[in-house]
C-alpha cells in the first residue's frame, strides 16, 4: 500500500470515527439510563431545567427566617393566652396558622434531604436535622426512603417505597377477606388523615422500622434525643402539659396537610402507573405526579410543591425556584393543573386498573 492510500484510509477512519461519536453523542443528549438498562427518554427542554439547580443563598436564609420567626411568635402567643386563661378553642384556632408554618418548615426539611436548600451538603445536613427535630422526623431516615420513592414513582413492580399503598385491581380480587378490610382501613379517608399525622410523625419516625443503613438508624436516635430535650426544657421552664396542649394539634394539623399534599401528588384522575420493563422516568415525573394548582398564599406555605413534576423532574431544583423554572420552559405547562376542587375527587379512587390504565374506586368491582 503507498503512503498517499495510508494517509486517505488513515483520514477515513479518523471521520468516521468523529461521526460515530457525533452520534453517539446526538444519542445520549435524547435519552440516558438509570440503572438495569431502562432507558428513559428525555426531551429537548431537559437540559434547560438543570440551570434552576443552583441554591441562592440570601433566599434559603430568608426562607428561615420567614418560617421560623412568625411559627415561634405564634408559640409564645399561644403560651401568653394559655397563661392568662383564655379558653382552649382561642388556642386551637392558633395552631390553624401554626400547622401551616409547620408545613412550610418541612418543606424547607424536605430540600435539605434533596441537598437543594443549600450548596454545602453540611449546611443541608445541620439544618435537616433542626428542622427534623422541630418537625419530629429523622432525617436520614426519610432522605433515604424519599430518594426511593423518586426512584420507584409510578412503577408497579417497585411499589411501597415512601408511596401510599395502592393495588391493582387484579390483585384485590385475589386477596383474602381480611387483607382486602386492611386495605380498605390503609385507604379510608378518616385513617389516612386523621390517624395517620399521629402513626407516622409519633410513632413510625421515632423507631428505626425501614431503616436500611447505620446512618439511618442513628438519625432517629439523635432525632429522638433532639424531641426529649426539646420536650424536657419545654417541661421545666412552660410546663408539659401547656407544652402538650400546643405542639400536639399543630402536629396533627400539619401532619394532615403533608400527608394531603403527597397523597394528592401521585393519586389523581389520569395518573400514570405501569410495570417496571415499560417504566420511563420522564413520564413518571410529567403524568404520574401532580401540578397541584393552589391560591398563592396556599402556594407559598406549601413551598411551591405543587409544581410536583417539576420537582420529580429536577430533585435539585430548591422550592423557591420551581415556579421560575415553570415560566421558564412552556413544554412544563402541558402538564393540566390539578385544582382544589378535582383533587378533591381524588378521594374516591382507590384501585389501579391495568385493563383501563387509570385509578378506580371499590364501586369498579
Amino acid at each position: 500500500m503507498s503512503n498517499a492510500q495510508g494517509t486517505a484510509s488513515a483520514n477515513s477512519l479518523t471521520i468516521l470515527s468523529k461521526g460515530i461519536i457525533v452520534v453517539v453523542r446526538i444519542c445520549l443528549l435524547k435519552s440516558f439510563t438509570l440503572g438495569e438498562n431502562i432507558l428513559v427518554s428525555r426531551p429537548e427542554w431537559y437540559m434547560t431545567t438543570a440551570q434552576f439547580e443552583a441554591p441562592i443563598l440570601r433566599k434559603s436564609i430568608w426562607q428561615i427566617i420567614n418560617t421560623l420567626v412568625p411559627y415561634f411568635l405564634l408559640w409564645f402567643l399561644m403560651i401568653r393566652a394559655i397563661q392568662t386563661g383564655y379558653p382552649y378553642w382561642v388556642i386551637l384556632l392558633i395552631t390553624i396558622p401554626a400547622g401551616l408554618f409547620m408545613v412550610r418548615l418541612f418543606i424547607l426539611f424536605h430540600d435539605c434531604a434533596h441537598q437543594s436548600f443549600f450548596s454545602s451538603k453540611k449546611a443541608n445536613r445541620i439544618f435537616g436535622y433542626i428542622s427534623g427535630v422541630l418537625t419530629f422526623a429523622a432525617y436520614d431516615k426519610w432522605r433515604a426512603s424519599h430518594w426511593r420513592h423518586h426512584a420507584t414513582v409510578a412503577d408497579l413492580d417497585r411499589r411501597g417505597e415512601g408511596d401510599f399503598w395502592t393495588l391493582t385491581k387484579q390483585e384485590y380480587l385475589e386477596s383474602s377477606k381480611w387483607k382486602r378490610l386492611v386495605y380498605r382501613l390503609a385507604r379510608n379517608p378518616f385513617v389516612v388523615f386523621i390517624l395517620g399525622p399521629i402513626v407516622i410523625f409519633l410513632l413510625y419516625q421515632r423507631v428505626p422500622i425501614g431503616s436500611q443503613s447505620k446512618q439511618e438508624r442513628n438519625s432517629v436516635h439523635f432525632t429522638n434525643l433532639g424531641i426529649l430535650v426539646v420536650v424536657s426544657l419545654a417541661g421545666f421552664t412552660l410546663g408539659l402539659r401547656t407544652y402538650i396542649l400546643i405542639q400536639l394539634p399543630i402536629l396533627f394539623i400539619g401532619g394532615m396537610l403533608g400527608l394531603w399534599l403527597f397523597y394528592i401528588q401521585h393519586n389523581f384522575d389520569g395518573v400514570y402507573w405501569t410495570r417496571h420493563e415499560e417504566w420511563d422516568r420522564m413520564k413518571a415525573a410529567m403524568k404520574g405526579s401532580s401540578f397541584y394548582k393552589l391560591p398563592k398564599i396556599l402556594q407559598w406555605f406549601t413551598g411551591s410543591i405543587g409544581y410536583h413534576h417539576i420537582h420529580h423532574i429536577r430533585p435539585l431544583i430548591p422550592n423557591y425556584r420551581l415556579e421560575e423554572c415553570y415560566e421558564a420552559v412552556p413544554d412544563l405547562k402541558e402538564v393540566e393543573p390539578l385544582t382544589i376542587r378535582k383533587s378533591l375527587r381524588s378521594l374516591r379512587l382507590h384501585l389501579w386498573d391495568e385493563i383501563d390504565q387509570k385509578l378506580v374506586n371499590f364501586r369498579s368491582i
